[in-house]
């Protein structure tokens, strides 16, 4: 996760795309990458509340928690004949529904 790899390097104002830099407060942009990154956290109970997401929203002044790692998993994809398996590997052992063209 390329926002989680910035963040925990120091990095995160190269997650804002140059295009959109002087539309926005930076500062705010930062804390919405901040607030997503809490609720992408490993551990579920680690997630704020959708009430305490809305706080931190409303109010700039509210301080953040530092996020921890998100959870990561990875799909195997690729069969035999190049088409998608029912194969899902998750760290968490949670289903993921794929979506597929007919």
């Amino acid at each position: 996760m390329q926002a989680w790899s910035l963040w925990k390097d120091g990095n995160t104002k190269d997650f804002v795309d140059s295009s959109i830099v002087g539309s926005f407060s930076l500062n705010e942009t930062l804390r919405c990458i901040h607030i997503g990154l809490l609720c992408v956290q490993g551990s579920p109970n680690a997630r704020p509340l959708v009430s305490s997401i809305v706080s931190f929203l409303e109010n700039g002044d509210i301080s953040l928690p530092t996020p921890k790692e998100p959870m990561y998993f990875a799909e195997d994809n690729y069969g035999t004949d190049g088409a998608a398996e029912n194969t899902v590997k998750s760290a968490n052992n949670m289903s993921i529904t794929v979506l597929e063209g007919r």
